[in-house]
């Protein structure tokens, strides 16, 4: 079974991403420079990371990197990205296109593509209304609301979750943790609940040790510049709070880093997420060892609430646990083993690639 991965970097990683691959001299090198970083490993499927030669992966919307496989290819310079994708697919003779991007490679994309694909699979675990991409065989995700919000659309989609790295386990055995509490995603004011949960444990930030690297919107960078302090820019300032702990977004081994050298992760979901929860930052903090207190909702059935994590119901709610956690270290580290041993045995690798080829069987 060949397969192809193709998968989507978020804009304010590209720039990091461009580091990275700056002296790559092939595909290959940039492709590897890349799965070093472990930038959304849990989605990437284990021969990928095994770099097994049945499994073609790459970002379609790298640029860069796909220029360089163009280039090795002898297509034209200007070739379009969508062009590039389809003639890897075809040289790699794929069997099952896996499609981490399918917004920007939708219906149309799959209309062009070649003989050899006999089954697409997309993820896409956001709502997607007016989303042109349910001519994809299966669409996956580990949201069974969103899921069966597929299936009333008359799409087959199936229960798929991330996975465990296990690379993750050198930054889980970390003893020496000296940041209390850390928060790494978006801030908006328009996400009512996640703000207001981070505006309260922002505002403790006298008692402990909080760090908050948070990627900022355009409308937020200028409003806190000295031309935003002013005028109708100064509602999308940050609270002074906010702005004590806030650093730079991070990304890949940047952000297990950070996780790595924490002894709390706190989580929310966006508003628009639903009952479902299992984000990424669920995968990250207990694949590194961290105690995670999370919002309530309806989990993997293996996640056990107070077992694995502590959630909260209300920003107060957050607070107090927090401050619990902080004062009985002998818990925390209890909750973070707990996460971790589940996290590492239960979604390994292994398990992810059976159950993907159990899907496109």
């Amino acid at each position: 079974m060949r397969v192809f991965q193709n998968s989507g970097i978020y804009p304010a990683y590209q720039p990091f991403l461009k580091d990275l691959t700056k002296n790559a001299a092939t595909f290959d090198d940039a492709v590897l420079a890349f799965l070093s970083d472990r930038y959304g490993a849990a989605h990437i499927l284990k021969p990928v990371l095994e770099h097994d030669p049945i499994c073609f992966f790459t970002n379609g919307n790298d640029e860069h990197t796909q220029r360089l496989w163009a280039r090795d290819q002898g297509l034209k310079s200007d070739t379009p990205l969508d062009e590039i994708l389809l003639a890897q697919i075809e040289h790699h003779n794929t069997e099952i296109f896996y499609n981490s991007d399918p917004m920007r490679y939708g219906d149309l994309f799959l209309k062009r593509l070649p003989g050899c694909v006999r089954r697409t699979v997309a993820w896409r675990a956001a709502p997607s209304d007016g989303g042109q991409f349910l001519t994809h065989d299966i669409i996956v995700n580990n949201f069974p609301t969103i899921l069966e919000g597929y299936r009333a659309r008359g799409v087959r989609a199936e229960y798929f979750a991330p996975a465990h790295d296990p690379e993750m386990n050198f930054y889980a055995a970390q003893t020496d943790r000296p940041i209390d509490v850390l928060f790494v995603g978006g801030y908006s004011r328009h996400h009512k609940n996640r703000a207001k949960m981070l505006e309260l444990v922002a505002a403790m930030r006298n008692e402990w040790n909080i760090v908050m690297h948070l990627d900022r919107g355009r409308l937020t960078k200028l409003a806190e510049t000295p031309l935003g302090w002013i005028g109708p820019l100064a509602k999308h300032r940050r609270s002074v709070n906010i702005r004590a702990v806030a650093t730079d977004a991070i990304f890949g081994r940047e952000l297990l880093t950070a996780i790595g050298n924490s002894k709390i992760v706190v989580n929310g979901a966006v508003d628009m997420a639903g009952p479902d929860r299992g984000n990424m930052r669920v995968w990250e903090a207990l694949g590194c060892g961290a105690a995670l207190v999370t919002d309530a909702g309806r989990y993997p059935d293996e996640m056990i609430e107070n077992l694995h994590f502590r959630t909260y119901a209300t920003p107060t709610d957050a607070v107090n646990c927090i401050r619990n956690m902080i004062d009985n270290p002998a818990e925390r580290l209890k909750v973070a083993e707990t996460g971790h041993k589940l996290i590492a045995e239960r979604y390994s690798k292994a398990f992810q690639w059976n159950r993907f080829q159990e899907i496109v069987a």
